[in-house]
């Protein structure tokens, strides 16, 4: 089930909960309940609950963003690295620059047809990947220049592989989610709370109240949906955030996503 549909579900849901919960509150109000007037101390109350629940929220989103573009600048290194190396090592004979060149490609193709369905389900990287690309350095380090002209290469080469293994350790570590459960379970909490605070501001049945309640209660389910979404620093579902390995090397792109 795509997210958008789940959010589109989950957002009718609760804005049904509190719009219903509201008529049969209403329904059930005695005949002189005075609904005209809400103590200060609960507007007050309501004020301050709904403000500390925004900073929390905010700093939730701001962290799972920053993780993610973390996540995103170690893909865009690895990969950048990885593509310096195919070209760098044109200046070795024909077949130790397809040897290096085909390891390489080899390495990518793993990356983004076997690692990236582990990483986008919260799983460990593979250790085939750290095997490839030992074999990848292992090449280069042992391949001997032969004239001034590969041994400028050759140190340059071992960088930018040692670059690709560092934002590759990088990556795999960055895999998980970023929030603990225990913020989780405040932000739901704290959510829930919010919303209930709706029901103690004697919302009676006008359009403009019903409507108001449930736009904030459809506000605060897309807020958490957000902190979900981005909780996972690859996403959910798809390799889209291999997009730096796929424009980089697009001829292993088709063949790794035809062999998932």
């Amino acid at each position: 089930m795509s997210e958008w549909l789940v959010l589109a579900i989950a957002m009718a849901l609760v804005c049904a909960l509190v719009l219903a919960i509201t008529a049969i509150r209403h329904r059930r109000a005695a005949d002189d309940e005075d609904t005209s007037e809400t103590p200060d101390v609960i507007e007050y109350m309501t004020m301050m609950v709904g403000v500390v629940y925004a900073i929390v929220l905010g700093l939730a989103i701001a962290g799972v963003w920053e993780a993610r573009g973390a996540a995103e600048d170690s893909v865009r290194r690895e990969a950048q690295a990885l593509y310096e190396v195919t070209q760098r090592a044109d200046v070795y004979p024909a077949a130790v620059r397809d040897r290096i060149r085909g390891e390489v490609d080899a390495y990518v193709s793993h990356t983004v047809a076997v690692d990236w369905p582990l990483l986008t389900a919260g799983d460990s990287a593979s250790p085939e990947g750290a095997a490839l690309l030992g074999k990848l350095r292992t090449d280069v380090t042992h391949q001997s220049p032969a004239n001034e002209l590969q041994a400028q290469a050759y140190q340059p080469l071992l960088d930018h592989i040692a670059a690709a293994d560092d934002a590759r350790h990088s990556r795999t570590q960055s895999s998980e989610s970023t929030l603990p459960g225990v913020v989780w379970f405040g932000l739901l909490v704290g959510g829930l709370v919010t919303v209930g605070l709706i029901f103690t501001l004697q919302i009676r049945r006008s359009g403009r109240e019903l409507l108001l309640a449930g736009l904030f209660s459809a506000l605060i389910v897309f807020l958490l949906f957000m902190v979900w979404s981005f909780d996972a620093p690859y996403g959910r579902e798809g390799i889209d955030s291999a997009a730096p390995f796929q424009d980089l090397f697009p001829a292993t792109a088709p063949a790794s996503v035809a062999s998932r």
